[in-house]
């Protein structure tokens, strides 16, 4: 792994191609203090369990086939409650197995820009290996979802972590991640690496819910290869402010009849500033991509609402569809939709449409009994609340139940 170390070196200072930039210096990289490791979720701290739950993570573990978490740099719980499913830290399954590599920055570059060199550097040279391995068994089909957590409970820290997840050939997995911050932090830096990799015939549904606090910057890098038939579903749900996200997860559809679907919901408060995308490259002989946003600003937020998709070879469809809603004159929603095409005889389509509640509909609910700000409360909900599909009906309704959880208030 020493090319990945020297290339990351090289890429320590290289700025993000979009979003806003970070002071690297301002977080701390050295480790503190472990924290201890739990025998059950039910020995973390009650208020702790209480913001894991509100990203979707159940402390009780009911209806799930594995839980994980880490907490800022250590992993404080791992849990595998399925024979079908692998589920341990990094550091324990590069120690397991030496194949492990052949999957470690193949999708997501160390030099992709200086969030990756961060996390590739603590990994290879500082030994800081966070993060988690999942995979599944050859034909496994595994109805209840894993559970991950990434949250961070001290003041000021650089949270990195290296997520690897494969799904062999014709399993089906589903995880539920949730990112968090404990209540006394105010100030730190996430950077999360993950790759995916979909086997022949595999499918994935990958659903993340972050609840971040107000001061904290967030870089997730993520990459995904799709093979021959295999399926990959990517629900993002983010609805409390932040200082900053800058996401951007590329799907490789690489593989004959190859799909993915990118579903998002962003609502913006205060002074977040919100730069989420989707990218897609279809390759493969009948690939297929969509990808779906739902955006809503307020006070002074901004949001850039980006999707990507690229066909290269004949017969590939693919469709971007980008709505939103300005709730605040200080608000601001910027939408990116790009269609690139390089062969042809391909179906490639975008809608984007931006604009203000219908005051015809305020009237509408108001004339009813609502009050004003009710009703506008009701209308973003509903504008926000999308169906979710490809799921199993439980889990679809565990991520109905999450999406509602995280519009309280709203």
């Amino acid at each position: 792994m020493r090319d990945v170390l020297q290339r990351a070196e090289k890429a320590k200072n290289k700025k993000a191609a979009t979003g806003s930039d970070i002071d690297l210096d301002e977080f701390i990289k050295e480790d503190k203090e472990e924290h201890e490791i739990v025998d059950s979720i039910q020995d973390i701290p009650k208020n702790v369990k209480e913001t894991l739950l509100k990203v979707g993570v159940d402390a009780s573990e009911n209806e799930r086939s594995g839980s994980f978490i880490q907490m800022d740099q250590s992993t404080i719980y791992s849990s595998p409650m399925s024979e079908s499913i692998e589920l341990m830290n990094l550091e324990m399954a590069l120690d397991k197995y030496n194949w492990l590599d052949q999957y470690m920055w193949k999708i997501v570059s160390p030099d992709s820009d200086k969030y990756t060199a961060q996390a590739a550097i603590r990994e290879q040279e500082e030994g800081t290996k966070s993060g988690y391995l999942i995979r599944s068994a050859p034909g496994s089909k595994e109805v209840f979802p894993l559970q991950a957590c990434m949250f961070i409970g001290d003041e000021a820290v650089m949270q990195t972590a290296h997520n690897i997840i494969i799904a062999e050939e014709n399993s089906e997995i589903h995880l539920i991640t949730g990112c968090a911050t404990g209540e006394d932090v105010s100030s730190a830096l996430h950077v999360g690496v993950t790759e995916f990799y979909l086997k022949p015939g595999a499918k994935i549904t990958f659903t993340m819910v972050h609840n971040w606090a107000e001061q904290v910057e967030v870089r997730p890098r993520t990459g995904i290869r799709i093979d021959d038939n295999a399926t990959f579903i990517n629900n993002y749900i983010l609805t409390s402010p932040l200082k900053s996200i800058q996401s951007y997860p590329t799907a490789y559809c690489h593989g004959k009849n190859s799909k993915s679907l990118f579903q998002s919901i962003q609502s913006g408060h205060k002074d977040s500033i919100i730069d989420v995308g989707s990218r897609v490259y279809l390759s493969g002989e009948g690939s297929r991509a969509e990808v779906i946003s739902r955006a809503v600003s307020h006070d002074e937020s901004k949001i850039y609402s980006r999707g990507h998709l690229a066909g290269t070879v004949p017969g590939v469809k693919g469709h971007l569809e980008c709505h939103g809603l300005v709730l605040s004159d200080d608000s601001m929603i910027y939408a990116v939709p790009e269609l690139e095409a390089s062969a042809n005889n391909l179906e490639m389509s975008h809608e984007a449409a931006v604009g203000k509640i219908d005051e015809e509909e305020i009237y509408y609910l108001t004339a009813r009994g609502l009050t004003e700000e009710e009703a506008t409360s009701m209308i973003v909900r509903g504008f926000l609340s999308m169906d979710i599909t490809g799921l199993p009906p439980e889990l679809a309704n565990e991520t109905k139940k999450m999406i509602d959880m995280s519009l309280e208030g709203i």
